[in-house]
């Protein structure tokens, strides 16, 4: 919680005190002069700046402040749900892939991605192959509408993260990268559900 609390004080300038139940153990601090006015409302301020699962909850909040406009703004303007454009962009950067290595990159359900495989294959973003090596296995790749949709579309997603990113100094940015990187390295070894963990 200490690196939560100065993290807290760097950005905003405020302060906070430290609270302790009657007991002696640590509680989650209290921010002075809460509710806290960084533009969010009381309830998003409290998961932010006050909890304890403070790295997943700014992380998952920062992916939804990408996410959310981004994937409206691909809706509005290619009629597109999340889902099927999760596969043409999963095919922009890897194309020629199978559908089970989409859907384990991007967390979708098996049905839900096969509705979006099925709709983008009938509109003729995508095509849909047998494996020549494995004929009950299909290889899914963009057509030319679809890579068209695509170079299209991606530097709305880059400029976006660009902007998020502009808080940050160069080195700050390096940091950051270096730091989530070493994160994603470690994070094969991580239990994949509760009970694991509590194996472990």
């Amino acid at each position: 919680m200490g690196s939560s609390r100065q993290f807290f004080n760097a950005v905003t300038g405020m302060e906070d005190s430290q609270g302790k139940s009657r007991n002696g153990e640590q509680t989650l601090p209290t921010v002075v002069g809460a509710p806290i006015h960084d533009g969010h409302d009381q309830m998003t301020s409290v998961k932010l700046w006050q909890n304890p699962c403070w790295f997943t909850y700014r992380l998952n909040y920062l992916a939804l402040r990408y996410n959310g406009p981004l994937y409206a703004w691909v809706e509005e303007h290619y009629g597109l749900s999340r889902p099927e454009f999760v596969v043409i962009f999963s095919l922009g950067l890897m194309d020629g892939a199978y559908a089970r290595d989409i859907g384990a990159s991007s967390g979708f359900p098996q049905n839900t991605l096969s509705r979006a495989i099925h709709k983008l294959t009938q509109t003729g973003l995508i095509s849909r192959e047998p494996d020549q090596q494995d004929g009950r296995r299909y290889i899914v790749s963009l057509t030319r509408d679809g890579r068209d949709l695509f170079n299209e579309a991606l530097p709305k997603f880059v400029s976006f993260e660009k902007m998020m990113l502009d808080s940050l100094s160069d080195s700050e940015q390096q940091t950051l990268s270096h730091l989530m990187a070493k994160m994603v390295l470690a994070s094969p070894q991580w239990p994949k559900s509760i009970s694991e963990k509590a194996d472990a």
